[in-house]
């Protein structure tokens, strides 16, 4: 990691660009599509990249930077459901030190003597579907997947199906109960799963997370109700009322009323009360807190050493061990931290290895043009699961390892899915190879390919004219966090445009009146029908109506992801308006080329891509094409009416007393509120503790709003803390 700091700021930002993007496609194959296509080491290690990148240079970080964002968008079929409070993801970590790291960190933050303990519970981290189950009077009445953390997927009649998901609690529970956890399948169910799927001719699934997944998001609940699906709860969100005082206490809550909870005993024998259950699920008697707790890193590491070992034994799948912080009061104090909480962290467990041959090296291109290398093996075992490729990022990569078709490769698996080539094992070379040459044209078009300086990823220059950008660039297009249209896939789409039906966007909702008149109706076509082309149309149709926010996240313009797309339509308002500015802040000395580098977050690089999208003929040609088709809602603000901060830009001085400086600032955040690191006319208050210096004078000078200490927590009062997933 020593040379993220010889970058020089621009390096450092196209850097960040390759990282943020390359993330982001695989959370979105991960979470949102249940087919991830690298395994967790190699998706951990490009988080950690990012992270360190974005901690030498801070300026980087943006709203839509996956450090900041959790998840994937829903999935389409299902009705969506909004979170009360965001389901949150976890920070890793994948060595003893990052645990020592993660403990000191709140120590510090909390302001702990040393002699003062610090509780920590341990839970095995469930490899399942995320969920949360919410219960009003004790009833079960809505089931929801993660989504992006904001808002999920209504999975309510499939997960009714659930035998070991309690339907009606007992009473005494509170009014409105939200239970977070895991849906999963044992391993023994998931091969016979996977031997009835072959017996009958189907596919087959690659392991059980994917399988509870892709059983959960059936739209008919029979096919869910067939699965053998079971869940854990480890978290609450919403309450009416809050319940427990230690996550210990809560887990003995969720275990009286009827969950399974997942807590792996500090030994192979069954605790006291939990007579003939199974030893490595939850205890039976509720009258004692649940949960293995430690004060010391000896007692956290030998007790991660030793789940490693009876890993294999379990009956369901896990990847790591959860630390959390047992007292709740501790937890809110700590808060959280864009996508994750501080109080709470996953130890990974350390991949799993196997040795092959590789046979080649495949070359595809994405939808930014962007060339990527996969290597494909012969099929191995590697922990259970076989595979038969493995991401190589991009030609430095080759050639730091000198991989060649034909060697004999060490392959690694930290999930199952897609391993990482280790490193090549040149010793067994029984013969010269040819070195592998890295195209410099584009093998879907012909095209250029170029490499710009300071970038890793050689990208096609073809653009429009590329039939695997142009098919990618429509894939996004209709994709869950864009148009999300239900039916357009990426065969399809291939398919389509082989035919000629589907070119550009607008020829998605022209497709039905070309079907119209066609000799060769799509109805007619091998794998479709009636009600099949019927659900397509009307899922085009109902797509015509779309919020500005995701028509401009549709246009794939570079750098633009989910969460600056949403800041251009707050700060525009209507698509029209947002052209309008475009053209004219095409002059860089303009007032709208101000005001469009004065919204949070988009700098001169991310200006230029914008800029440039809007520059180009053909784009606006398209945006008109698509303006005389659809409705495209004018933003709506969120109401905010709950925080007497949001939107307000605080600036923090002086040595505070009630708390420290890092968690005055994630109180403020937390509120809605931006904290500047300096004073400006457009700061709204500057919070003064003691000994604050020129900031406070600066404040005085030009009349910004002082506040004490105490006058901010009054003004600042008390909200909800969002819960985590695992």
């Amino acid at each position: 990691m020593n040379g993220l700091f010889d970058f020089s700021i621009e390096d450092a930002r196209q850097k960040h660009r390759k990282l943020a993007e390359e993330i982001r496609y695989h959370d979105r194959k991960y979470h949102a599509e249940d087919s991830p296509e690298i395994p967790d080491a190699d998706y951990d290690a490009l988080r950690r990249e990012l992270e360190a990148l974005e901690a030498r240079y801070p300026e980087l970080i943006t709203p839509e930077s996956p450090t900041q964002n959790v998840g994937a968008a829903p999935a389409a079929g299902f009705r969506k459901v909004k979170h009360a409070l965001p389901m949150l993801s976890l920070s890793n970590a994948m060595s003893d030190d990052d645990v020592a790291d993660f403990l000191d960190r709140i120590r510090r933050f909390l302001n702990l003597p040393e002699d003062e303990s610090l509780e920590i519970v341990a839970e095995p981290k469930i490899d399942g579907l995320s969920c949360s189950l919410r219960y009003e009077h004790g009833q079960f009445v809505l089931a929801a997947t993660r989504g992006d953390g904001t808002e999920g997927e209504d999975i309510t009649a499939n997960v009714r199906t659930i035998a070991d998901v309690p339907k009606r609690l007992p009473d005494g529970v509170p009014e409105v109960l939200e239970v977070r956890g895991e849906i999963y399948m044992r391993r023994d169910d998931f091969a016979a799963l996977n031997e009835r799927q072959a017996l009958e001719g189907k596919p087959v699934f690659a392991n059980p997370r994917n399988a509870a997944a892709g059983s959960v998001r059936q739209l008919d609940p029979k096919i869910s109700a067939a699965r053998p699906l079971h869940f854990f709860g480890y978290s609450v969100g919403e309450t009416s009322s809050r319940f427990y005082d230690s996550h210990t206490g809560l887990l003995g809550f969720l275990s009286s009323w009827g969950f399974n909870v997942p807590v792996i005993p500090t030994t192979g024998e069954r605790k006291s009360g939990e007579e003939g259950s199974d030893p490595l699920s939850a205890g039976e008697d509720p009258s004692h807190s649940l949960g293995v707790t430690f004060l010391d890193m000896d007692g956290i590491l030998n007790h991660y050493r030793r789940v490693i070992e009876i890993r294999a034994d379990l009956p369901y799948e896990i990847d790591g061990i959860v630390y959390k912080i047992n007292r709740i009061d501790y937890q809110q104090r700590l808060g959280f931290v864009s996508r994750s909480p501080r109080w709470a962290i996953a130890h990974k467990f350390p991949a799993e290895q196997a040795v092959t041959r590789m046979h080649d090296i495949m070359i595809t291109v994405g939808r930014t043009g962007a060339l990527t290398p996969t290597a494909i093996l012969e099929p191995v075992t590697v922990g259970g699961v076989v595979v038969s490729k493995a991401t190589l990022h991009n030609e430095d990569e080759i050639r730091r390892k000198d991989a060649r078709p034909g060697d004999m490769v060490v392959v690694q698996r930290a999930g199952d899915v897609i391993p990482q080539i280790v490193r090549v094992m040149t010793e067994k070379r029984e013969s010269e190879l040819p070195e592998f040459v890295y195209p410099d044209h584009c093998p879907a078009c012909g095209s250029l390919a170029i490499r710009e300086e300071g970038e890793a990823i050689r990208r096609c220059t073809g653009g429009l004219v590329c039939p695997a950008q142009a098919t990618q660039r429509l894939i996004h297009f209709v994709s869950r966090g864009a148009f999300n249209i239900e039916g357009l896939g990426e065969r399809i789409i291939q398919d389509f445009r082989e035919k000629g039906l589907v070119n550009t966007p607008g020829d998605i909702f022209r497709l039905e009146e070309k079907n119209r008149e066609s000799v060769e109706p799509l109805q007619t076509w091998e794998g479709w029908g009636e009600k099949s082309a019927f659900n397509l149309f009307a899922a085009i149709q109902k797509a015509r109506t779309v919020p500005l926010e995701r028509f401009i996240y549709a246009l794939g313009i570079r750098q633009v992801g989910q969460a600056t797309a949403k800041r251009l339509a707050a700060s525009y308002g209507s698509l029209d308006q947002l052209q309008a500015c475009m053209i004219e802040a095409q002059d860089r000395d303009s007032r709208a080329y101000a005001d469009l580098l004065n919204i949070e977050d988009i700098g001169p690089a991310v200006a230029d891509d914008i800029l440039g999208f809007f520059a180009e003929a053909h784009n606006r040609a398209v945006l008109a094409d698509l303006g005389s088709l659809l409705t495209i809602e004018p933003y709506v603000a969120p109401d905010v009416s709950g925080s007497a901060v949001a939107g307000k830009t605080v600036v923090f001085t002086g040595s505070l007393e009630t708390m420290t400086r890092a968690e005055a600032k994630a109180r403020a955040e937390s509120l809605g509120a931006k904290v500047a690191g300096s004073v400006s006319a457009k700061t709204d208050y500057v919070v003064a503790g003691e000994d604050a210096g020129s900031k406070l004078k600066k404040a005085r000078e030009l009349g910004v709003r002082i506040l004490s200490e105490e006058e901010w927590k009054e003004l600042a009062g008390q909200s909800g803390v969002p819960q985590l997933i695992h």
